[in-house]
C-alpha cells in the first residue's frame, strides 16, 4: 500500500513540531494540535486522521510537565499513553508508519553508563511511567512504528531550560543549578532534522520491518544541568547578557515533586547504524540556539 498523503505532525505547538515545520523544506507537512487534535477529546482524533490520510504520522505531543504530572497523573496518562495508543491503532489499520517521540525518563539513571535501547526500563515518576506505557502501547499495536527516545530538549522558543536560564540571568546575577544529574542536551532543530531524514528514507525505500522498534536520538556528548547553564552563558555573553554566578548544587539541595534520573545519558549508536542519523555535538547546538534567541 503506497502512501501519498502529507506528513502529519501531532503536537502542533510544541518545540519539535514547530521545528519540523520550519525544516520541512518543500515536504508536504501538516501540524495538528489542540483543539483540532486533543487527546483529552479522543472522539475527534480518528476523523482528523481519516480526513488527512497521512503518509506518515509523527507524534510530538506529550504531557511534559514532569513535576506537575505527579499531582495531575490522569492528564499525563491520557496524553502519554492513551493518545499514542489511539494513533498507533489507526496507523496499524491504515498501514501508515508512525514515528513516536519518547524520553530518557523511562530509565532510573542508576546504570552508570549511557543507556542502550535494550537496557531495562525503570521510571522514577509519573511522567516517565506514562511515557513508557505509551511506548508499550505503540509497540503492541502492530503499527509500523519507530520510537525515538530523546532527552533535555530545548529550542529558541517555548518553555525549556536554555530559555529559563537566559530569562533568569536577566533578573538576577546569582543562580544555583544542579550539577549531579547527567544527560545529553538535544536541540529541537537537530531532533527534527533527524526525524525528517528518517521520513525521507521511508518515503524513498518504503517500509522495512527492520526499521521498527526503539532508538535513542539525543545530542552528541554529555553534560550536567550546571554544565549546560555554563555553556548557555558562554554563548550569550557576546550578545551582551551579563553573566551570573552559577553555583553548582546537588539534587538534594533542589527538592522537586518528581525524582529525576541521576544519569540518563543515551547511547545513539543504533540510530546511526540503522538510518545514518547522528545528531550534532550539544555544545554546537546550544551556541546556535542561543544566537537564534538573541536575533
Amino acid at each position: 500500500m503506497t502512501q501519498t498523503g502529507p506528513i502529519l505532525v501531532i503536537g502542533g505547538t510544541g518545540q519539535v513540531a514547530q521545528a519540523l515545520e520550519r525544516l520541512a523544506a518543500g515536504r508536504e507537512l501538516r501540524r495538528a494540535g489542540r483543539p483540532e487534535c486533543d487527546f483529552d477529546q479522543p472522539d475527534g482524533v480518528l476523523p482528523l486522521l481519516q480526513g488527512v490520510a497521512p503518509s506518515l504520522v509523527i507524534n510530538a505531543a506529550a504531557y511534559t510537565a514532569v513535576d506537575k504530572a505527579e499531582s495531575d497523573s490522569d492528564a499525563a496518562w491520557r496524553a502519554n499513553r492513551d493518545g499514542p495508543a489511539l494513533l498507533a491503532q489507526y496507523c496499524a489499520a491504515a498501514g501508515v508508519p508512525l514515528i513516536h517521540i519518547s524520553t530518557d525518563y523511562v530509565f532510573d539513571g542508576a546504570k552508570g553508563a549511557p543507556y542502550v535501547e535494550t537496557d531495562a526500563t525503570s521510571p522514577t515518576g509519573v511522567y516517565g511511567a506514562s511515557k513508557l506505557a505509551g511506548e508499550q502501547a505503540v509497540l503492541a499495536s502492530g503499527a509500523r512504528a519507530i520510537i525515538l527516545r530523546t532527552s533535555w530538549v530545548y529550542a529558541a522558543t517555548g518553555k525549556n531550560f536554555v530559555l529559563t536560564m537566559i530569562n533568569a540571568a536577566r533578573k538576577t546575577n546569582a543562580l544555583r543549578v544542579v550539577a549531579d544529574q547527567r544527560g545529553c542536551p538535544t536541540a529541537a532543530d537537530d531532533l527534527a532534522a533527524g526525524i525528517l531524514a528518517i521520513a525521507d528514507i521511508l518515503a524513498r525505500k518504503g517500509w522495512n520491518d527492520s526499521f521498527g522498534g526503539v532508538y535513542h536520538a539525543a545530542g552528541a556528548g554529555e553534560t550536567t544541568w550546571h554544565g549546560l547553564a555554563t555553556a548557555v552563558f558562554d554563548a550569550a555573553a557576546p550578545h551582551g547578557l551579563s553573566r551570573p554566578t552559577v553555583t553548582p548544587i546537588a539534587t538534594a539541595d533542589w527538592p522537586t515533586p518528581a525524582r529525576r534520573p541521576a544519569d540518563s545519558r543515551l547511547d545513539c549508536t543504533k540510530l546511526a547504524q540503522c538510518f545514518g542519523v547522528r545528531l550534532p555535538q550539544w555544545q554546537e547546538s546550544v551556541a546556535r540556539t542561543v544566537d537564534a534567541i538573541f536575533v
